[in-house]
């Protein structure tokens, strides 16, 4: 069935980095094809307890696995987009055709630790398409000076990969997606409803990004039975339920632990795949392999990971590509 690569995430939120280290090497031993990292300053919540530094943290795994491994981060904030694009180039002259880059429009509870004002969602877009173009062209081998949103002021990179690394835009609505399709050489997105996935894949084609990349990161928790599966997602992953602009907004865990706190664990269905039947999973994920997904990044958001790495490995993943 599956044309598609499955990947394992790394939340840097939720596990110490040496942990997260065992467990990237567990799941490529366990099948997996691929896998991504967040890139946090700040957890979501208090129970999560974690956020290590992703791009040293991809060093090493890299080092460690064979595996094709991406990274979402927001530049034009805690990141100048020179810093980024000379990590991706590290990376990617280290490891050849191994990683991949998405730049997303970024959330306060990480970026507003420098001190800048947190723009509305418009100028976070712009931001986000400025510093893409001056990303690319420092990939590109251009010394680049710019003066806008964002000052570069006569930089290079010395050091870079024989290709550039695949740069994706980060999108869950629309109309994001249509603007990144501009730009991104394909598209990071996250799971939901198969009619709201595909209206984004419309768009980002819509905007540009016809015949290109697509990823998907899917929250999904897995137990042993459904009254587990439902505790973990809910101890762990409420703080993510939040619609509108709010994930975008809030400034600290606290606030997101505040605002969460009438979550039900009934709730959570709402925005995580839970279930403790290894075959519900496997008819959802083949839903998203039906709308041409070329990478399906797994996010396993309870705390029980290698269980999940061993059941997924063992009759997840095989029954997707038979």
């Amino acid at each position: 069935m599956a044309t598609a690569r499955f990947g394992f995430h790394a939340s840097h939120e939720q596990f110490p980095p040496s942990e997260l280290l065992a467990l990237i090497q567990d799941a490529e031993g366990a099948g997996f094809d691929c896998g991504m990292s967040s890139d946090h300053f700040r957890p979501w919540g208090a129970a999560q307890g974690h956020s290590g530094f992703a791009w040293s943290w991809l060093g090493a795994a890299m080092a460690r696995t064979g595996l094709p491994l991406g990274v979402i981060s927001a530049p034009g904030y805690r990141y100048h987009p020179a810093i980024l694009a000379q990590g991706a180039a590290t990376l990617a002259e280290m490891f050849p055709g191994r990683f991949w880059l998405a730049l997303g429009s970024g959330q306060r509870l990480n970026e507003d630790i420098t001190g800048l004002a947190w723009p509305e969602r418009r100028e976070r877009n712009a931001r986000l398409r400025e510093c893409a173009g001056i990303v690319r062209a420092l990939l590109a081998g251009e010394r680049v000076s710019h003066y806008g949103r964002v000052t570069v002021v006569d930089a290079k990179l010395y050091s870079r990969p024989a290709e550039p690394p695949p740069l994706l835009g980060a999108a869950v609505t629309e109309a994001t997606a249509e603007e990144v399709g501009a730009w991104a050489d394909g598209l990071l997105t996250v799971s939901g409803e198969p009619d709201q996935m595909r209206k984004v894949i419309e768009a980002f084609r819509r905007g540009g990004g016809q015949g290109k990349r697509l990823v998907v990161q899917v929250g999904l928790n897995w137990a042993p039975t459904e009254e587990e599966a439902l505790a973990g997602a809910h101890e762990q992953w409420r703080t993510n339920v939040l619609g509108g602009d709010v994930n975008w907004e809030l400034r600290t865990p606290e606030q997101f632990d505040i605002a969460t706190r009438f979550v039900k664990p009934e709730d959570m269905r709402e925005s995580v795949w839970i279930s403790s039947d290894p075959r519900w999973h496997v008819a959802r994920l083949a839903e998203l392999v039906e709308l041409g997904f070329d990478e399906i990044q797994l996010h396993q958001v309870g705390r029980n990971q290698r269980a999940f790495i061993e059941i997924f490995g063992r009759e997840v993943l095989p029954a997707l590509r038979r």
